[in-house]
Formats: C-alpha cells, sequence, structure tokens
C-alpha cells in the first residue's frame, strides 16, 4: 500500500486540496488530493527541477 504524505503547505482539514507526495522504489509519485487517480511518477532530480521552476 502506498503511503501518501500531504504538503505541510495545506490545510488540516481532509476535503482541503493539496498536493500529495510518495516512494515507490526509486521513483516519487505526485498527486493532488482532488483527483488521486491522477498520478505522476517522478524521479529525484525531476522533482527538485519542477520545485526549482515553481519557485
Amino acid at each position: 500500500m502506498t503511503q501518501w504524505q500531504k504538503s505541510s503547505f495545506s490545510g488540516g482539514g481532509d476535503g482541503d486540496d493539496c498536493l500529495e507526495l510518495a516512494s515507490a522504489e526509486s521513483e516519487l509519485l505526485l498527486r493532488e488530493s482532488d483527483d488521486p487517480t491522477r498520478i505522476l511518477t517522478l524521479t529525484p532530480d525531476t522533482l527538485a527541477e519542477l520545485l526549482r521552476r515553481l519557485r
């Protein structure tokens, strides 16, 4: 079972829309809580680049 971690920038309630991150083998998984079936598979380097560009 995949253990998803909610972003610390998200609100505290269960219904709040947020980004969630999980790890699976050598990959990272990213999804939005309002559409949990759409999952992006990223490498750690790709996620780091995404975060750099979003800043």
